[in-house]
Parts: structure tokens; sequence; C-alpha cells
């Protein structure tokens, strides 16, 4: 359990990065391991029990805050926290430790490979290694995960049973008019799609965009589903169409399900699609 990490041992002071003690390669030294790890989508007991033994052995641990903060402190921890939007910036100092000799922990929630931090970290490697060929000695592990789409597809039944597309709406790194033809193709095959970053304040619109184009390629009738803060106690999960869903409804504590055309509601209220194509 994330919990019970070093629950016994002395506090310590997170704090930000020294750039002066934080940075640089250093040629000869055995350098660490850049882990770069998922947090699951919330509760603790998600969490993988190899993370969490990571976890209980790293001397950093990078990530953005509010991830950080679900890491407990402990003797001999020092936590990098830091803001949005600045996730390459995280994997290069994450690379700088460990190019220097600790084993560093990069926190993503979810699993990091998907739409996480894993991706970050090789860019940050990419850009690096052009500066300083050193940084190629630096072993990389990506660690499996709890996805939010898996907890919430969980949450409603079996909605991701068979093909299936995940996807974000963010497009803070893609145009959206890439968005909507990646929609528009995942949804002219009849693939099951997944919607993460579905809604924020800076972008109110843009799921309603999404909705009128799924709506080009699929029935009204589809299954739409709506699950708000899995696996915490305020869970919840709503279930409606794709014609009478509204996006007003969605913020960014929410994923979003579009079936497929044969994704199904059973009589006790469950989602699911069938493995098999008719």
């Amino acid at each position: 359990m994330l919990g019970q990490i070093g629950e016994h041992a002395r506090p310590a002071e997170a704090h930000e990065p020294d750039p002066d003690t934080a940075t640089g390669s250093t040629p000869g030294t055995t350098p660490g391991t850049v882990h770069v790890v998922g947090l699951g989508p919330g509760p603790d007991r998600w969490l993988t029990p190899e993370v969490a033994e990571l976890l209980g052995r790293v001397d950093h641990v990078v990530g953005y805050a509010p991830y950080v903060d679900r890491v407990p402190q402990r003797e001999g921890l020092t936590r990098h926290a830091s803001g949005n939007t600045v996730e390459v910036e995280r994997g290069r100092l994450a690379l700088d430790l460990a190019a220097r000799g600790d084993e560093v922990a990069v926190v993503s929630g979810g699993d990091a490979g998907v739409f996480g931090m894993a991706s970050a970290v090789f860019e940050a490697v990419e850009n690096a290694v052009a500066d300083d060929p050193h940084y190629a000695q630096v072993p990389v592990q990506v660690y499996p995960g709890v996805s939010a789409a898996q907890a919430a597809a969980a949450l409603v039944g079996a909605p991701l049973g068979a093909d299936f597309a995940i996807m974000s709406l963010s497009d803070r790194l893609k145009p959206w008019q890439v968005v909507a033809d990646r929609l528009r193709a995942a949804a002219s095959v009849d693939l099951v799609i997944a919607l993460y970053n579905p809604r924020s304040l800076s972008r109110p619109e843009q799921l309603f965009a999404a909705r009128d184009v799924l709506l080009e390629v699929k029935d009204p009738s589809t299954v739409v589903v709506v699950a708000r803060d899995v696996g915490r106690a305020e869970q919840s999960a709503t279930v409606t169409t794709l014609g009478e869903f509204d996006p007003a409804t969605v913020d960014m504590k929410c994923l979003v399900i579009i079936g497929s055309s044969s994704t199904r509601v059973s009589p006790t209220g469950h989602v699911w699609t069938p493995r098999y194509v008719e």
C-alpha cells in the first residue's frame, strides 16, 4: 500500500530541485536508474506491489505536485514537485539526478505509459543525449500500472471488452483538427473510444465539438459512460446515449467512454461490449 511506505521513518521536507546540485551528467560515475511509475487512478490499493516496493527505496521522487504528494515522505527521500505542463523538464531533472548515481522515481497518475510521464522521459533522454552522449548510459525503466480507462471500465462492467481506442481531447500538444480527424476515423471503424482530458476550464467547448464529430458517424443511440472520481469515495458513473449526452456535465475529474455499435447495457445496468463482431 502506498500509504504504508516508510510510515515509521523520520519525515523530511519536500523541496524544489536545486539546479546547482541536481544537473549535469557525471562521466565515470555509475549512473542510477530512472524508474517511471504510475500511482494508479486514485486509491492506494491500486498501486502495484512492485511500484510500492520501489517507492520505498529510491532516493528521489519527481513529478507533478499532486502526484508527488501521494508518496509519503521518509528518511532518505527527496521529493521534487513541480507544476503542470513541464513534463520534459521533469524528465530532464530525473535524468540529471540518475546521472550522478541516484535512484529516481518519476511518478504519474494511472499508468505512466498512457498519457503519462513515460513518453516525456524518453523525449528528455533524446534531448539530453544530443547535448551530452553520456546520458545514453542512464538506464530508464517503465513499470506497468492501472490506467484510468481500466478503472472506469471496471466500474460499469466491460465496455472495453473488444477493440477500442484511447484518445486525449487536449489540443495542447496537437492541433484540434488532428483530434477531430482521429475521432472520426476511430468512430468510422466502430471502435469503442475512451476519452482522457475531456473538458477543462481552458477547453470548455471541445467536448461539444467532439460529440458533434462522433454523431456524424455514430448512431445517437450509442452507449456513453461518464465515470467521475473513479476509485474515490465519491465515485459515480452515468450511463446515457450519444444523442442525450450533455458535455456540460463533464470536467477533468471524468473519463468518458463512447461505445461501439454493439456496446450494450444489461438488465443489471452493466455496460459491456461483446468480444465478437457479427
